[in-house]
């Protein structure tokens, strides 16, 4: 088959996410064409990705989150309030993502979540299947468990959530742990995607904390439990602009600019992780059995962090309490089960892949389907 990715840009996650498929179709027979990636303003495409992708990528303007004014969690009222404002420009990159499924005579479309591929198959109705990735479709699954929270963000999660797959023949939802599939919300349960590098490389026990925030405004916090605590070896990584590959604070704190290989190193010999929760690094931290702490940076990451800690993976926290991180690494097992659920990838990736391939598009959705949006606990609201 001929396949074109659509990549939502925001992060890490579903670029690494979009790699390993790369990799994991060609070794199955297949061909990515081209690669289409959702950018901001406040970010910038990691340089791993340009250097691990094997094909053409070509990038547009996509919808993303705002941070508040201390660049830590993220503003929903003013990224909604921005990206309206927007409008006009993600019209245009609409337009391109159709241009582009045409040109390049795709047989299938794999989207990793961006918003602006399912209002392209809302609006134009492409006739190319397509399939949908990510974590973030097992919210739309009936047995998964939702933290307490608000439910009006839990609400916009899910409907953001199922506007990204509209059109789509299967929804892909990368999990922590093996689930029932649900046929009547069309999600697939599959293990992460990670990569090769990870799956190769060993851990072992190191003296130092391991580190990852998404926005780069936490970095004071770190400072701030790092002065406190000077002794303590810190090493993490941002994207914060204006800032060199390496800000080496101290002999003991140490900032870095997101690099794939020098990040997964650093992950391997850690003593334990702390991060902003995005589902591909924790899923990383498991598979090399390493404990976390969680700092979600928004509602879809209080929803993974919830879920990695239900399964023992981490603790929770509200700001980089790494003292608490410590506490916990000195109690935590790793689970044998979660390495064995990731050996399961290929075949279950790619059985749901090509059956989806073979299915002609249909494009209808109900009015009502905003009802299907919340949790059952919240269908009141």
């Amino acid at each position: 088959m001929r396949i074109l990715f659509i990549v939502q840009g925001e992060g890490r996650g579903h670029l690494t996410q979009a790699i390993t498929m790369e990799a994991m179709l060609r070794r199955n027979g297949h061909e990515v064409v081209e690669v289409l990636v959702g950018k901001s303003g406040a970010r910038s495409l990691p340089d791993f990705f340009s250097r691990s992708m094997n094909t053409e990528i070509k990038l547009f303007d996509s919808p993303n989150f705002l941070p508040t004014p201390s660049n830590k969690r993220s503003n929903l009222t003013r990224s909604v309030a921005y990206n309206i404002f927007k409008t006009p420009t993600y019209l245009k990159s609409i337009l391109f993502i159709r241009r582009r499924i045409m040109q390049t005579k795709a047989d299938l479309v794999i989207n990793f979540y961006e918003l602006l591929t399912g209002l392209t198959y809302l609006l134009f109705r492409p006739q190319v299947p397509q399939v949908s990735i990510g974590h973030q479709y097992l919210f739309l699954h009936d047995g998964f468990e939702f933290p307490k929270g608000s439910p009006v963000s839990l609400f916009f999660l899910r409907m953001f959530t199922r506007i990204t797959c509209i059109g789509a023949q299967d929804k892909l939802a990368l999990s922590f742990r093996n689930m029932p599939d649900d046929r009547e919300s069309g999600v697939s349960v599959v293990p992460p995607l990670l990569r090769r590098d990870v799956l190769d490389t060993k851990a072992v026990a190191g003296d130092y904390l391991h580190g990852y925030m998404v926005n780069a405004g936490f970095g004071e916090s770190i400072n701030r439990w790092h002065r406190n605590h000077p002794d303590v070896p810190l090493n993490f990584f941002w994207d914060k602009k204006g800032v060199g590959k390496v800000y080496k604070v101290d002999r003991n704190l140490t900032f870095n600019q997101i690099d794939d290989k020098a990040f997964l190193k650093s992950l391997a010999g850690c003593r334990a992780y702390a991060t902003t929760a995005g589902f591909e690094s924790v899923c990383e931290a498991m598979y090399l059995g390493k404990p976390i702490l969680m700092v979600p940076a928004h509602i879809e990451q209080d929803c993974n962090a919830y879920d990695a800690s239900r399964c023992g993976a981490g603790i929770v926290c509200r700001d980089f309490d790494l003292g608490r991180l410590l506490d916990f690494s000195a109690e935590y097992t790793p689970d044998p089960e979660f390495r064995h659920w990731v050996s399961c990838c290929s075949v279950r990736m790619m059985s749901r892949i090509e059956r989806a391939a073979t299915v002609v598009p249909e494009h209808h959705m109900s009015l009502a389907f905003l009802f299907s949006l919340l949790p059952s606990r919240y269908a009141g609201v």
